[in-house]
């Protein structure tokens, strides 16, 4: 019984593996690419690796690319929308685990049906509104939804996570004279700091890598976000595929980073978000 437990851990284990390998090719294809001359990387059968490491295709590329001002651009959304998506995901969250209000279980039903709809399906009405007030061509557009619940699979998120905190806190703060807001915020948000450190990476990365929303709402190129900057650096060096895959390999890094300094609370607020309906 215990050889073939082993076995089946093994094989799990390496078909987990592959899983990540294939997983991971693309980024390595991406970053050896940046580091080769235009000719290597046409040639076949292609290199797995360069055979001269080009390390200047860095410097030269950004000289094209103004990284920094696209850096401050996404910035100037991503950092109030994390906020907003936090705060608000919350407060929504909490009120569904721990209040008690008419039509709580049906309204909750409908916040998770919500994700079934397609996006593109509220994209002109919505272009539409703004467009009414005279904030199409602002950065409003795409920080205010975030102050406005904060999206279904985050609120979902929390909730869950939220259900595995014994409601003696709750209560014990309650006699305390504690209202809500103050058991949020000071008794329970310390508690679920590893889900609300993944619903900010999920944040950070949908707004970092967000095309359509700037594509619609920002038209002008001082304002442009890295994504916007990407498609047009690609649309202008079509054929310069280093200058590209290095453009690609330094926008995607600040993502890459995040990512290995909030893993651990990331797999941990995931995996305890399972744990109770």
């Amino acid at each position: 019984m215990k050889h073939g437990t082993h076995l089946t851990n093994t094989a799990i284990s390496i078909l987990v593996s592959l899983i990540g390998l294939a997983v991971l090719f693309p980024f390595f294809w991406m970053v050896r690419s940046s580091l080769m001359s235009n000719i290597e990387i046409y040639k076949y059968p292609p290199f797995l690796f360069p055979q001269s490491w080009r390390f200047e295709n860095y410097p030269v590329t950004l000289r094209t690319f103004p990284f920094i001002r696209y850096i401050l651009n996404t910035l100037t959304i991503t950092v109030p929308s994390i906020f907003g998506t936090l705060l608000t995901s919350s407060i929504a969250a909490y009120a569904f685990a721990r209040l008690d209000f008419p039509l709580k279980k049906p309204l909750f039903t409908l916040v998770i049906g919500s994700m079934l709809m397609p996006s593109a399906v509220t994209i002109i009405p919505i272009f539409v509104a703004w467009s009414s007030i005279g904030l199409s061509n602002s950065y409003l557009p795409l920080i205010v939804p975030a102050f406005l619940g904060g999206g279904a699979f985050n609120i979902f998120l929390v909730r869950q996570f939220l259900m595995t905190i014994p409601r003696d806190l709750d209560e014990a703060a309650t006699i305390d004279g504690a209202s809500h807001p103050r058991i949020l915020f000071r008794v329970l948000a310390p508690l679920i700091k590893p889900v609300l450190i993944s619903v900010g990476l999920f944040a950070f990365i949908v707004y970092w890598n967000d095309v359509m929303g700037p594509l619609i709402y920002v038209s002008r190129t001082e304002m442009s976000t890295i994504s916007q900057g990407l498609a047009n650096f690609r649309s202008g060096f079509g054929v310069d595929w280093k200058a590209i895959m290095a453009a690609c390999t330094v926008a995607i890094s600040p993502c890459v980073a995040l990512y290995f300094i909030g893993q651990k609370y990331f797999i941990e607020g995931i995996v305890l978000s399972g744990l109770k309906a």
